[in-house]
């Protein structure tokens, strides 16, 4: 079961014109928003990876103002794991469960998924909150994330998961953010 003390929250590549491409985008971006909105009120880590940002572009603006006071980590492999300065802020969390968001489901939140499971950590893909440019491969890349031991899961279910409890400010807060 999720728990604030023991989930962090990795954002894969969610950049540029990249962004613009993906299948049923604005629903995409409409949770991943949530998600990390719903992070930020939980107290989760947040690791924020980049693809090479020389070649596709920055995050784009609706995500990166989310984080204004952290920098992204920039990877040229395509899984996060493939990336020294990943793994050690990774090792630094001291959490086991990874929530894994972004872009490409078939690739690189895929490929991502699948090391972090293969170094022992419980995965769970947040599915309403990746793409692909196709449903095909967004469905590829949930199927091999699932086969890889990643778990699947939505947005309102991780944020409800954490909260556990229907009472207080930060469920008034998380409230604001699914409706």
């Amino acid at each position: 079961m999720l728990t604030t003390e023991n989930s962090a929250l990795v954002l894969v590549d969610v950049q540029g014109k990249l962004a613009q491409t993906m299948h049923n985008k604005q629903s995409f971006f409409d949770n991943i928003i949530k998600l990390v909105k719903g992070a930020q009120i939980l107290e989760l880590p947040i690791l924020w990876a980049e693809q090479n940002p020389a070649g596709l572009g920055p995050t784009i603006p609706d995500i990166a103002e989310l984080l204004p006071n952290q920098n992204p980590l920039s990877k040229l492999s395509f899984s996060c794991c493939g990336t020294e300065a990943f793994i050690k802020e990774l090792e630094t969390l001291n959490r086991q469960n990874m929530l894994v968001a972004g872009i490409e489901a078939h690739v690189c939140v895929y490929q991502t998924a699948a090391d972090l499971v293969d170094l022992n950590y419980d995965v769970q893909v947040v599915a309403d909150a990746v793409a692909s440019r196709t449903a095909e491969n967004k469905q590829i890349g949930l199927e091999r994330s699932k086969a890889a031991g990643a778990g699947l899961t939505s947005t309102e279910t991780v944020l409800f998961e954490l909260l556990k409890i229907a009472k207080g400010n930060k469920f008034k807060e998380i409230i604001k953010i699914v409706k």
